[in-house]
């Protein structure tokens, strides 16, 4: 599935929780990152990112698509961090 992951940490996590979250998905801006996980995979990164947070004071919104196909991204501005395919 292909997920978009939103953060808002407070500032002494966030080196942690941007840690955690470039291990599975790619990091596209300020406290984003998308990618495709199996559902292991999304379980296991928010396990890691409970062990980082505090869930009273953090939060963490995560979209699943079941495809990345389904979704339509559009760029206004600067790209802060393309996805190059090389084949």
């Amino acid at each position: 599935m292909h997920v978009i992951l939103v953060y808002d940490v407070e500032e002494k996590r966030v080196a942690k929780a941007l840690k955690v979250c470039r291990q599975y998905l790619n990091w596209i801006q300020n406290s984003v990152f998308e990618g495709d996980l199996s559902e292991a995979k999304l379980k296991e990164l928010k396990l890691k990112l409970k062990k980082v947070l505090d869930l009273k004071k953090d939060s963490v919104l995560i979209f699943k698509v079941r495809d990345a196909v389904l979704l339509k991204r559009e760029i206004m501005g600067q790209e802060k961090n393309p996805l190059d395919t090389i084949l």
